[in-house]
This record gives structure tokens, sequence and C-alpha cells, in this order.
């Protein structure tokens, strides 16, 4: 059985237990439903601090616990399926579902609804918040504190253009793994916006160009393309922003930015990750 370890629950000594008869393993886990209870968290490799990070998890995201160990929980996130290793204290009851998610790119937790108290900490864009009362124009937390109400939207609300999220991080620093609007990467930056727009999307650029979209012709002069398109390269993905450019995280820049596919395209193609595998597009928005 062909496995990938980064969305497969499964170690040398452990497997969750939905994998019981298709691969073997010493002992197997149901796991235990949790929930991030920080603004954000990196999942590392292993369980170490200085070991490698793969991607973050924001407030309010479900996961799944198969096992702790002095301070550390080997956990898959419910969202996008990737495993690795949580801090423990990043993680809190399941019971406590969010209601909210944060719109504004970042967002200031505050001890009391008033925007003159020191703040106790912030939130990022796409973080999940349950919101039990509301008091002026603030929103009161069930896991304490309280955020200003504008800057909140219902889970169920969606952004209806997942590009123009992705405008509003411009500038954005690169971060190998990042997934917020202080950091991010390629993909997160995809996977960033289109969760604002309702679309899940898998975390990795090999991942996302196998399961988002059809493919798309592209010719040799790089015509045909449109507004919302991903660009994928072996290890990269862009979005398109109209026909002719490109927004993306990249490691050149160490930034969020747009520049003409054309410009990028030779680039990445001959400094980098080389040609272009696929452009995938969405489908239409149903009405």
């Amino acid at each position: 059985m062909s496995l990938d370890r980064r969305v497969t629950p499964i170690r040398d000594d452990l497997a969750a237990e939905w994998l019981r008869g298709r691969v073997e393993a010493p002992r197997f886990s149901a796991g235990v439903a949790r929930r991030v209870i920080v603004p954000s968290t990196r999942l590392h490799r292993s369980p170490s601090p200085d070991a490698p990070v793969d991607t973050e998890a924001l407030m309010g995201e479900a996961v799944r616990v198969f096992d702790e160990n002095e301070g550390w929980a080997w956990v898959q996130l419910e969202a996008d399926g990737y495993v690795g290793y949580l801090s423990s204290e990043a993680l809190g009851s399941a019971e406590i579902a969010p209601t909210h998610r944060v719109t504004a790119l970042r967002t200031f937790l505050y001890p009391g609804p008033s925007l003159k108290l020191p703040p106790m900490g912030h939130f990022s864009l796409g973080a999940a918040v349950a919101v039990s009362a509301t008091e002026g124009d603030y929103s009161r937390l069930a896991t304490g504190g309280f955020v200003f109400t504008g800057h909140l939207a219902p889970l169920t609300a969606v952004e209806p253009d997942f590009v123009a999220v992705a405008e509003r991080l411009l500038g954005t620093p690169y971060l190998w793994g990042g997934k917020t609007s202080l950091g991010l990467d390629c993909s997160g930056l995809v996977q960033l916006a289109l969760a604002a727009a309702g679309i899940s999307a898998p975390r990795d650029s090999d991942l996302q160009e196998q399961a988002l979209g059809a493919p798309v012709a592209v010719n040799r002069d790089l015509q045909g393309l449109r507004r919302g398109d991903l660009v994928f390269w072996r290890g990269h993905v862009g979005i398109m922003l109209d026909g002719e450019r490109l927004i993306h995280a990249n490691g050149h820049h160490m930034a969020v930015v747009v520049e003409p596919l054309r410009v990028a395209e030779e680039r990445i193609r001959t400094k980098s990750f080389g040609p272009i595998t696929s452009v995938r597009r969405l489908p239409p928005r149903l009405a």
C-alpha cells in the first residue's frame, strides 16, 4: 500500500485505527478530538521545536490527537489531513465549537470591549473563534477576551472572490510552512485564500495540483489564462490575477508579490523549479 506520510497518520510504532487491516503497526489509536486554542501553532515533522515545520494550525482548528508524550501531541489536522507534532499546550477541548471566522488580515484580542485596553494577543485571517455574546462593537469569546465584531463573520459566510483575498496579502513575508498574514509560503497563500471563499484545498502544491480544478491548455505564448487560474511548477504554485499577471508567495522576493507571468515563468524555469507542469481552472461558483 502506497502511503503519503504527510496526510496518513502512521509511524513506526503507531497508526490510526482506520488504517487497521491496511497497514501493519504495533498498535492503533482511534485518537481524541481536540482543538487549537492559541492564535497559531507550528506543525513539526518530529517532536522538537527545532524540527522542520510543514504548516501551521490556526485558532479553532479541529485536530485528532493519536498520541501525547513529553509536551508534544502527534495529530492529524481535520481541515487538510496534515499529520505532525503540535505542542500540547496549544490544544484544548473540542467542545467549544467556533461560530465565526476572522476576516481581517489581523485583529487584536482585548481583555474587555475597548480599543484603549492593552491587547492580549492577535488572531490572523482565517482563525476561527466562538462568540458567546456581543457588547457594543465587540464580541465576547467563549474562550476569553474580546474581538472587534467588524473583523468577524459567521462561519457560513464566504468571500466571493478568492483572488481578491490573495491580493489583500500582498507584501506578506515569505515563510516556509507559513499560513498566517504574518508569513506565508506559496501553497499556504492558495489554501488560505481558497478557504476564505469556502473552498477546501490540500496543503502542498503537488497535492493541490492533483485535487483542484480541471487542466487548462497553455500555449507557448502563455495566452488564454484568466483570473483565478492556478499555475503549477514542480514545487511551486501561483494564482493568475488576470490574463497576464501572477500573484504568488516566493523565495526570490521573500514576499507575496504580483509580477508578469512571463517574467516569473522564465526565472522559475531557468533558476529553480523548471517548466510549468500544469494550469488548473476552478469551476465557476454555483449561483
